[in-house]
Protein backbone atom coordinates (compact mmCIF):
# COMPACT_ATOMS: atom_id res chain seq x y z
CA UNK A 1 0.00 0.00 0.00
CA UNK A 2 1.45 3.34 -1.02
CA UNK A 3 1.40 6.43 1.16
CA UNK A 4 -1.20 8.04 -1.12
CA UNK A 5 -3.67 5.20 -0.50
CA UNK A 6 -5.82 5.23 2.63
CA UNK A 7 -6.59 2.39 4.98
CA UNK A 8 -10.18 1.19 5.31
CA UNK A 9 -12.15 2.52 8.27
CA UNK A 10 -12.17 0.09 11.18
CA UNK A 11 -15.68 -0.54 12.52
CA UNK A 12 -14.95 -3.85 14.24
CA UNK A 13 -11.95 -6.00 15.14
CA UNK A 14 -10.67 -8.50 12.62
CA UNK A 15 -9.95 -12.11 13.56
CA UNK A 16 -6.20 -11.50 13.73
CA UNK A 17 -6.60 -8.36 15.81
CA UNK A 18 -9.07 -10.02 18.14
CA UNK A 19 -6.63 -12.85 18.84
CA UNK A 20 -4.08 -10.31 20.11
CA UNK A 21 -6.67 -8.48 22.21
CA UNK A 22 -8.21 -11.69 23.56
CA UNK A 23 -4.86 -12.75 25.02
CA UNK A 24 -4.52 -9.38 26.76
CA UNK A 25 -8.06 -9.55 28.15
CA UNK A 26 -7.51 -13.09 29.42
CA UNK A 27 -4.44 -11.85 31.29
CA UNK A 28 -5.66 -8.53 32.67
CA UNK A 29 -9.43 -9.07 32.88
CA UNK A 30 -9.93 -12.83 33.33
CA UNK A 31 -13.46 -14.19 33.86
CA UNK A 32 -14.56 -14.96 37.40
CA UNK A 33 -14.27 -18.60 38.42
CA UNK A 34 -17.85 -18.58 39.77
CA UNK A 35 -21.14 -16.95 38.89
CA UNK A 36 -22.91 -16.36 35.60
CA UNK A 37 -20.83 -16.56 32.43
CA UNK A 38 -20.23 -13.05 31.12
CA UNK A 39 -21.27 -11.72 27.74
CA UNK A 40 -18.94 -12.11 24.77
CA UNK A 41 -16.23 -9.48 24.92
CA UNK A 42 -15.66 -9.19 21.18
CA UNK A 43 -19.15 -7.79 20.40
CA UNK A 44 -18.72 -5.36 23.30
CA UNK A 45 -15.38 -4.17 21.91
CA UNK A 46 -16.98 -3.81 18.46
CA UNK A 47 -19.71 -1.66 20.06
CA UNK A 48 -17.10 0.55 21.75
CA UNK A 49 -15.27 0.99 18.44
CA UNK A 50 -18.54 1.86 16.71
CA UNK A 51 -19.43 4.40 19.40
CA UNK A 52 -16.12 6.27 19.05
CA UNK A 53 -15.89 5.99 15.29
CA UNK A 54 -19.45 7.26 14.77
CA UNK A 55 -19.63 9.73 17.67
CA UNK A 56 -23.09 8.52 18.69
CA UNK A 57 -24.32 8.50 22.29
CA UNK A 58 -24.08 5.26 24.25
CA UNK A 59 -27.87 4.93 24.31
CA UNK A 60 -27.97 5.31 20.51
CA UNK A 61 -25.84 2.26 19.75
CA UNK A 62 -27.48 -0.10 17.24
CA UNK A 63 -29.52 -2.78 18.97
CA UNK A 64 -27.46 -5.59 17.48
CA UNK A 65 -24.65 -4.72 19.91
CA UNK A 66 -26.83 -5.52 22.93
CA UNK A 67 -27.60 -3.59 26.11
CA UNK A 68 -25.94 -0.16 25.90
CA UNK A 69 -25.68 0.30 29.69
CA UNK A 70 -23.79 -2.98 29.98
CA UNK A 71 -21.45 -1.96 27.16
CA UNK A 72 -20.78 1.34 28.93
CA UNK A 73 -20.05 -0.44 32.23
CA UNK A 74 -17.55 -2.72 30.53
CA UNK A 75 -15.94 0.28 28.85
CA UNK A 76 -15.53 2.06 32.20
CA UNK A 77 -14.14 -1.15 33.74
CA UNK A 78 -11.56 -1.50 30.96
CA UNK A 79 -10.58 2.15 31.34
CA UNK A 80 -9.80 1.55 35.03
CA UNK A 81 -7.73 -1.50 34.10
CA UNK A 82 -5.91 0.52 31.39
CA UNK A 83 -6.86 -2.14 28.87
CA UNK A 84 -6.83 0.26 25.93
CA UNK A 85 -3.32 1.48 26.77
CA UNK A 86 -2.16 -2.14 26.94
CA UNK A 87 -3.72 -2.90 23.54
CA UNK A 88 -2.07 0.20 22.07
CA UNK A 89 1.32 -0.73 23.50
CA UNK A 90 1.10 -4.31 22.27
CA UNK A 91 0.13 -3.32 18.74
CA UNK A 92 2.84 -0.67 18.56
CA UNK A 93 5.40 -3.19 19.81
CA UNK A 94 4.44 -5.64 17.07
CA UNK A 95 4.61 -2.90 14.43
CA UNK A 96 8.05 -1.90 15.72
CA UNK A 97 9.28 -5.49 15.50
CA UNK A 98 8.18 -5.46 11.86
CA UNK A 99 10.05 -2.15 11.38
CA UNK A 100 6.80 -0.40 10.51
CA UNK A 101 7.21 2.47 13.00
CA UNK A 102 8.84 5.48 11.32
CA UNK A 103 10.91 6.80 14.23
CA UNK A 104 13.09 8.97 11.99
CA UNK A 105 10.43 11.67 11.62
CA UNK A 106 7.99 12.49 14.42
CA UNK A 107 5.54 15.32 15.04
CA UNK A 108 3.68 16.67 18.07
CA UNK A 109 0.78 19.07 18.38
CA UNK A 110 -2.08 19.94 20.69
CA UNK A 111 -5.75 20.74 20.19
CA UNK A 112 -8.59 22.02 22.33
CA UNK A 113 -11.87 20.33 23.17
CA UNK A 114 -14.95 20.80 25.32
CA UNK A 115 -15.38 19.25 28.77
CA UNK A 116 -19.14 18.88 29.06
CA UNK A 117 -18.87 16.14 31.72
CA UNK A 118 -16.22 17.86 33.82
CA UNK A 119 -13.19 15.99 35.12
CA UNK A 120 -9.98 16.75 36.98
CA UNK A 121 -8.08 18.04 33.93
CA UNK A 122 -10.15 20.99 32.80
CA UNK A 123 -9.56 24.73 32.62
CA UNK A 124 -10.82 27.87 30.88
CA UNK A 125 -10.61 27.53 27.11
CA UNK A 126 -9.10 30.78 25.74
CA UNK A 127 -10.79 30.21 22.36
CA UNK A 128 -14.27 29.43 23.73
CA UNK A 129 -15.17 32.36 26.00
CA UNK A 130 -13.26 30.78 28.90
CA UNK A 131 -15.64 27.82 29.12
CA UNK A 132 -14.18 24.73 30.73
CA UNK A 133 -12.24 22.59 28.28
CA UNK A 134 -9.33 20.24 27.82
CA UNK A 135 -6.21 20.17 25.70
CA UNK A 136 -4.85 16.99 24.15
CA UNK A 137 -1.22 16.68 23.09
CA UNK A 138 -0.38 13.97 20.56
CA UNK A 139 2.92 12.58 19.27
CA UNK A 140 2.96 10.60 16.01
CA UNK A 141 5.56 8.81 13.93
CA UNK A 142 6.43 9.68 10.34
CA UNK A 143 3.39 7.86 8.96
CA UNK A 144 0.95 9.43 11.43
CA UNK A 145 0.77 6.48 13.82
CA UNK A 146 0.12 7.61 17.42
CA UNK A 147 3.02 7.17 19.85
CA UNK A 148 1.68 9.02 22.90
CA UNK A 149 -1.10 11.30 24.06
CA UNK A 150 -1.60 13.36 27.21
CA UNK A 151 -4.54 15.44 28.44
CA UNK A 152 -4.42 18.69 30.40
CA UNK A 153 -6.53 21.74 31.14
CA UNK A 154 -7.36 23.89 28.11
CA UNK A 155 -5.35 26.86 29.39
CA UNK A 156 -2.04 24.96 29.60
CA UNK A 157 0.42 26.16 26.97
CA UNK A 158 1.53 23.66 24.32
CA UNK A 159 5.20 23.89 25.23
CA UNK A 160 4.44 22.93 28.85
CA UNK A 161 2.89 19.67 27.64
CA UNK A 162 5.74 18.79 25.30
CA UNK A 163 7.99 17.09 27.84
CA UNK A 164 5.17 14.97 29.26
CA UNK A 165 4.12 14.01 25.73
CA UNK A 166 7.64 12.87 24.79
CA UNK A 167 7.95 10.96 28.06
CA UNK A 168 4.62 9.16 27.55
CA UNK A 169 5.45 7.06 24.48
CA UNK A 170 3.72 3.73 25.13
CA UNK A 171 6.76 1.65 24.07
CA UNK A 172 10.46 2.16 24.61
CA UNK A 173 11.73 4.71 22.14
CA UNK A 174 14.85 3.63 20.19
CA UNK A 175 17.98 5.56 21.11
CA UNK A 176 18.76 8.11 18.37
CA UNK A 177 22.18 7.64 16.79
CA UNK A 178 24.31 9.77 14.50
CA UNK A 179 23.55 7.41 11.64
CA UNK A 180 19.85 7.19 12.63
CA UNK A 181 18.78 10.58 13.99
CA UNK A 182 15.21 11.34 15.02
CA UNK A 183 13.61 14.58 13.82
CA UNK A 184 10.79 16.32 15.67
CA UNK A 185 8.40 18.62 13.77
CA UNK A 186 6.47 21.26 15.72
CA UNK A 187 4.43 24.34 14.89
CA UNK A 188 5.26 27.88 15.99
CA UNK A 189 3.47 27.41 19.32
CA UNK A 190 6.66 25.65 20.42
CA UNK A 191 9.01 28.41 19.23
CA UNK A 192 10.38 29.25 22.66
CA UNK A 193 13.41 28.49 24.79
CA UNK A 194 11.58 26.04 27.09
CA UNK A 195 10.52 23.83 24.17
CA UNK A 196 13.98 23.95 22.57
CA UNK A 197 15.49 22.78 25.85
CA UNK A 198 13.06 19.83 26.01
CA UNK A 199 13.83 18.90 22.39
CA UNK A 200 17.55 18.99 23.10
CA UNK A 201 17.23 16.92 26.30
CA UNK A 202 15.35 14.23 24.39
CA UNK A 203 18.01 14.15 21.66
CA UNK A 204 15.79 15.18 18.75
CA UNK A 205 16.75 17.20 15.70
CA UNK A 206 14.69 20.38 16.02
CA UNK A 207 12.30 21.28 13.16
CA UNK A 208 10.13 23.88 14.87
CA UNK A 209 8.24 26.38 12.74
CA UNK A 210 9.50 29.82 13.72
CA UNK A 211 7.20 32.73 14.59
CA UNK A 212 6.99 35.00 11.55
CA UNK A 213 8.30 32.30 9.21
CA UNK A 214 5.12 32.44 7.13
CA UNK A 215 5.74 36.08 6.26
CA UNK A 216 9.29 35.29 5.21
CA UNK A 217 7.97 32.45 3.02
CA UNK A 218 5.42 34.79 1.42
CA UNK A 219 8.12 37.38 0.70
CA UNK A 220 10.27 34.70 -0.85
CA UNK A 221 7.41 33.52 -3.06
CA UNK A 222 6.69 37.07 -4.24
CA UNK A 223 10.35 37.70 -4.96
CA UNK A 224 10.60 34.41 -6.87
CA UNK A 225 7.45 35.14 -8.92
CA UNK A 226 8.71 38.62 -9.77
Amino acid sequence: MTREQSYPTIWEVSDDLWEIIRILLDEYDPPASTGRPRDGRRPILNAIIYRFRSGCQWNHLPREFGDDSKIHRVFQHWVKLEIFEKIWSQLLTECDELEQVEWEWQAADGWLGKARLGGDKIGPNPTDRAKNGTKKSLLTDGSGGPLSIVIAAANVNDHKLLEETLDSIVVERPEPRRTKPQHLCLDKGYDNEASREVIKEHNYKDHTRRIGEEKLDQKGEKKHSA
